[in-house]
C-alpha cells in the first residue's frame, strides 16, 4: 500500500523544495521507503539521471534525502526557459519540443498521461510519495489543464498541505486568499497548512495560525523558523544564487540571463577559504578576483551577447592581462572560444558568432544533446571526479591538445598554453574534495580539505531535525492518502 501527500505553496519560492527534502529525510529515518515526485518543474538547473535523462536539481536533492538515485520518473515534465516567452519542454527526461508559453498552456493537459505514468511507476517502489507542487494553486486562471498543482492532485487523488511564506509578508492573505479563490472540489483536497521562513519569536504568530485555521478549516501544522543552513544544500532556483562571503580566494561569477546548472558553485561557496561574488548585470567584474568562472547557459549565443552588453568582455581581458585565471564550464567553455557556429539554428536563427577568443577552439552546435553521468580523472593530480555532461554542441581546436581531464580514455577540456584559461563540459567537478583543494591552491591559497558531500548529508539531517522540532510532521504524514 502506497500513500502520498502533496506539498503546495501559496506562492513561488516559499521553500517547498527544501521542505520536501526535509520531510523525505524525516520519513526515511522513520523506516519508510520514500520517493519524491514533481509533476512539472521549471528550471535550467537540471540533474542528469542514471537512466540517461534530466530532471530538476531539487528532485535530485530530494532523491538523495530518500537515499535514492535520481530517476526521470521523479520529474516527468521539465520546462527549461530559453527566452522571455519560450521554453524547452522535456518529457520523461528527453527534449520533446520548444514552444512559447501561450502554446504550452494549450498543450500541457496532453501531458497528464505521461505524468500519471511516472507516478504509477513510483507507486510500485515506495511506501510514501511526497509530491511537490509548482508556483501556486491560487493562479486559478491556469487551472484548466493544470498538471502542476490541483490538476494533478485531483487526477491522482493526492491530499495537499499548503505552505505560506511569512518572510514576504501578508501570509494570512496568502493562505486565506487561496482558500477564497479555489473551487470547492480543490479546497476539499487541502488538509493542512504550515508557515515557513519565520524570523523571531514564533509565538507572536499563534493568533495568526488560529485565524487561518478558523477561516479555512485546515489543520495547522506548525510555524517553521528560517533554516539558516539552507544555502549549504544545492539550489535549484536562480533566485537563490547569491554571493557568499568567505576567505581570501575570490571567485567572480557573472550572472548570465539563462544561467544553467549553477550547482558547480555550491561546493565553492561552502569552502571557508573562498568568497564567491555573483556579479549582477550592470556591474563590472571585480578587479581583485583570483578567478572568473563563466558558468553554464541554456542559451549560449544569447548569453554571450548579454555578456558583451555588460562590458564584461572588456573586464575579462583586463583580468587576464593582470594575470588572473579564467574557467568556463559548458556554455561558459563555448563562449571562451574563437567562434560559435549554429548553422542549423539550434539556439535561434542560424548564425555564426565570434567568441571571447581566449581559447583557440570552435564550437559547432548540434541537435543531439549529450546527457550522461561521468567519472573523470584530473590529469595534473590524478584526482577522481564524479560529474555529468548536459550540453549540445561539439568543441574542437588546437587548445584541446591541452586537455586537462580524462573521461574513460577520452581527453576532455581545453587550456591556453600557460594554463591560466581553462574550459570543459564537465559539471560537478568541484564536488570532489581533492580536486577542489588542489585547484584552489593554484589560485594562491592553501585551503583545508573540506568534505562537501558529507556536509550535504549533515545538512539534510539537520533540516529533518529542524522540521521535527517546529513542524507537526506526524500530522502532515497522517494526511497522506492511499493512491
Amino acid at each position: 500500500m502506497t500513500k502520498a501527500i502533496m506539498i503546495q505553496g501559496a506562492g513561488s519560492n516559499v521553500g517547498k523544495s527544501i521542505l520536501v527534502a526535509g520531510l523525505a529525510r524525516a520519513a526515511t529515518r522513520r523506516g519508510l521507503s520514500v520517493a519524491p515526485f514533481k509533476p512539472q518543474n521549471m528550471s535550467n538547473n537540471a540533474a542528469v539521471t542514471r537512466d540517461g535523462g534530466e530532471i530538476g536539481r531539487a528532485q535530485a536533492l530530494q532523491a538523495r534525502a530518500c537515499g535514492l538515485q535520481p530517476h526521470t520518473d521523479m520529474n516527468p515534465v521539465l520546462l527549461k526557459p530559453e527566452s522571455e516567452v519560450g521554453a524547452q519542454v522535456v518529457v520523461h527526461g528527453k527534449r520533446l519540443t520548444t514552444m512559447k508559453a501561450r502554446d504550452y498552456g494549450k498543450m500541457k493537459a496532453t501531458l497528464l498521461p505521461a505524468v500519471l505514468e511516472s507516478f504509477d511507476r513510483l507507486k510500485t517502489q515506495a511506501d510514501l510519495i511526497i509530491v511537490e507542487g509548482a508556483g501556486s494553486p491560487a493562479e486559478v486562471n491556469l487551472r484548466n489543464g493544470d498538471i502542476a498543482n490541483m490538476g494533478f492532485a485531483a487526477a491522482a487523488g493526492v491530499p495537499v498541505a499548503l505552505i505560506g511564506d511569512i518572510d514576504r509578508g501578508g501570509v494570512i492573505a496568502q493562505l486565506v486568499g487561496t482558500h477564497a479563490v479555489l473551487p470547492d472540489e480543490d479546497n476539499a483536497l487541502i488538509k493542512a497548512f504550515a508557515i515557513n521562513k519565520f524570523r523571531g519569536d514564533t509565538t507572536l504568530f499563534s493568533e495568526g495560525m488560529d485565524i487561518i485555521a478558523d477561516k479555512t478549516g485546515w489543520a495547522p501544522c506548525g510555524i517553521i523558523p528560517w533554516f539558516a543552513d539552507a544555502w549549504r544544500l544545492p539550489a535549484e532556483d536562480v533566485m537563490d544564487i547569491t554571493s557568499r562571503k568567505g576567505g581570501p580566494i575570490k571567485i567572480a561569477v557573472p550572472k548570465l540571463n539563462r544561467i544553467a546548472n549553477f550547482d558547480d558553485l555550491d561546493p565553492l561557496s561552502a569552502t571557508p577559504e573562498v568568497t564567491v561574488e555573483i556579479v549582477q548585470a550592470g556591474r563590472p567584474l571585480p578587479g581583485d578576483a583570483d578567478l572568473v568562472l563563466i558558468p553554464g547557459s541554456k542559451s549560449t549565443i544569447a548569453d554571450l551577447a548579454h555578456f558583451r552588453a555588460q562590458g564584461w568582455d572588456i573586464d575579462l581581458l583586463a583580468h587576464v592581462r593582470r594575470g588572473g585565471r579564467v574557467l568556463g564550464i559548458c556554455g561558459g567553455y563555448q563562449m571562451l572560444g574563437t567562434e560559435i557556429i549554429d548553422d542549423e539554428g539550434i539556439e535561434g536563427p542560424p548564425s555564426r558568432v565570434a567568441g571571447l577568443g581566449l581559447l583557440n577552439v570552435v564550437t559547432t552546435m548540434q541537435d543531439d544533446k549529450r546527457l550522461t553521468e561521468v567519472t573523470a580523472t584530473h590529469l595534473a593530480t590524478g584526482s577522481l571526479l564524479q560529474g555529468y555532461e548536459i550540453h549540445i554542441g561539439v568543441t574542437d581546436g588546437p587548445d584541446t591538445d591541452n586537455a586537462w581531464l580524462d573521461v574513460a580514455g577520452r581527453r576532455e577540456g581545453a587550456a591556453s598554453a600557460d594554463g591560466r584559461i581553462q574550459g570543459c563540459y564537465l559539471h560537478g567537478l568541484f564536488s570532489a574534495d581533492a580536486f577542489r583543494t588542489a585547484f584552489l591552491t593554484t589560485l594562491g591559497a592553501a585551503p583545508a580539505t573540506y568534505g562537501y558531500e558529507d556536509s550535504v548529508e549533515r545538512t539534510l539531517d539537520a533540516l529533518a531535525d529542524h522540521l521535527e522540532t517546529h513542524m507537526d510532521v506526524d500530522t502532515i504524514l497522517s494526511c497522506a492518502a492511499e493512491v
